[in-house]
């Protein structure tokens, strides 16, 4: 058995939030009159067959929604006992939970601990840019809920990873919305994801996402920004998931799925034990069982979910296959692919984005890898970074507005590095 991920919606899309820009609200049509509550027989079935199909000692249990604490902790304390039941000997369990922390409260804290969750907090910055879409189901703000959580897991001693989603309320403020994590919460695990809502039935280009979405290059230079002041300073102390992801491409190790060749071995289970092929994918056409009536292990070795994992590579249009960067990106996640080239459809609407951002970083990357290479820490590396930026600043300070970055992005200055 390969390895594989499995996402637990034990809620479905119910969520305690109206996140504007949620693209997994709207999968609650699937399942008109659901109560979105997971029963304890699928409960009981998903832990078993997800701990039996695992071929390694370490399997991790990723809880996710909507909002997966309106369960309640009760529904927790159960699933911790069944891991119990149901793990082989010597198969360590890893318990992880997105949530938008709004109901925790000391007795999730304490839980969350006891049991070694690793926590991701939904948050997108300091209070006014994380209010713009984040509200409740009321229209309210929910910042100082989500801090009030931050600070609850904290005291708890609850490993958080910090998860913000880049859009057009924030994009534009790249190292506010780090400098806020880093120095305001002492976050030290951090995900940048990016907003990008298609539009059914619109023409091509930008004009196919919503007004929340990032715009093209935007994400590029809003990573690259918070990269250079990453590189400096925080490199060992500080780990952001997409810098680890592309240093892990660079030494031939691709580890996100969505930078991997091939995709199809992150599944999502939901709250009536329907199994689909991934997060982005929960349709009717990528259903592939439950596992009520087949076992998780024969929907994993299915040839529909072996084709829609190989279709990745397959479907890699002509401008993909022959960039330069190919190796870090393989065309990211086939559900951003909808921009032509050329009269041939494909190419992902954050091309320009992802290879502004790895040939900004390519100069820092060669150095790390090297030094893993040679068995010595990436954050060896800093000093040669701090003096690069140093010698950019100075050639920023000279540039004019209109002139070409010297960056070597091919964009002028004052729509690039950090969008000065």
């Amino acid at each position: 058995m390969e390895p594989f991920h499995l996402l637990l919606k034990p809620t479905g899309a119910a969520c305690n939030l109206q996140c504007r820009y949620c693209f997994y609200l709207s999968k609650a049509e699937l399942y008109p009159g659901a109560s979105f509550r997971m029963p304890d027989d699928v409960l009981d079935a998903a832990i078993a067959q997800l701990l039996d199909a695992h071929p390694g000692p370490e399997v991790t249990i990723a809880w996710q929604g909507g909002e997966p604490t309106l369960m309640g902790l009760a529904f927790y304390q159960r699933a911790a006992a069944l891991i119990e039941r149901h793990r082989r000997p010597g198969q360590q369990v890893l318990n992880t939970m997105q949530t938008n922390g709004v109901l925790l409260d000391e007795h999730w804290a304490a839980f969350l601990a006891e049991h070694r969750f690793l926590v991701g907090l939904s948050m997108d910055g300091p209070p006014a840019l994380h209010d713009a879409w984040r509200v409740d189901r009321g229209g309210h703000a929910t910042a100082e809920r989500v801090r009030h959580a931050w600070e609850l897991l904290a005291r708890a001693d609850v490993d958080v990873n910090i998860l913000c989603t880049v859009h057009a309320a924030n994009v534009r403020r790249p190292l506010e919305v780090y400098r806020f994590f880093r120095d305001d919460l002492g976050a030290r695990f951090l995900q940048f994801i990016p907003i990008v809502e298609r539009l059914a039935g619109v023409g091509g280009g930008e004009e196919r996402v919503s007004a929340r979405s990032v715009r093209p290059g935007q994400y590029g230079r809003f990573l690259s920004a918070i990269f250079d002041d990453w590189a400096v300073r925080d490199v060992g102390s500080v780990f952001v998931q997409g810098f680890d992801a592309a240093l892990a491409s660079w030494v031939g190790q691709p580890s996100l799925c969505i930078f991997q060749p091939t995709c199809g071995r992150a599944l999502v289970l939901e709250h009536n034990g329907d199994v689909y092929a991934c997060d982005h994918f929960v349709d009717s056409a990528h259903r592939r069982g439950n596992i009520l009536t087949e076992p998780l292990a024969n929907l994993l070795d299915a040839p529909a979910l072996r084709e829609f994992g190989t279709a990745k590579e397959r479907l890699l249009p002509a401008v993909c296959r022959a960039c330069d960067v190919r190796f870090a990106c393989h065309g990211e996640c086939p559900r951003n692919r909808f921009v032509g080239e050329n009269g041939e459809p494909g190419r992902n609407y954050l091309c320009d984005d992802y290879r502004h951002f790895f040939h900004h970083i390519s100069p820092a990357l060669n150095s790390m890898a090297r030094l893993l290479r040679a068995g010595r820490p990436p954050r060896d590396a800093m000093p040669t970074a701090a003096t690069a930026a140093a010698e950019l600043e100075a050639r920023l300070a000279a540039a004019g507005r209109n002139d070409p970055c010297p960056c070597g992005s091919g964009l002028k200055v004052k729509a690039c590095h950090g969008l000065r």
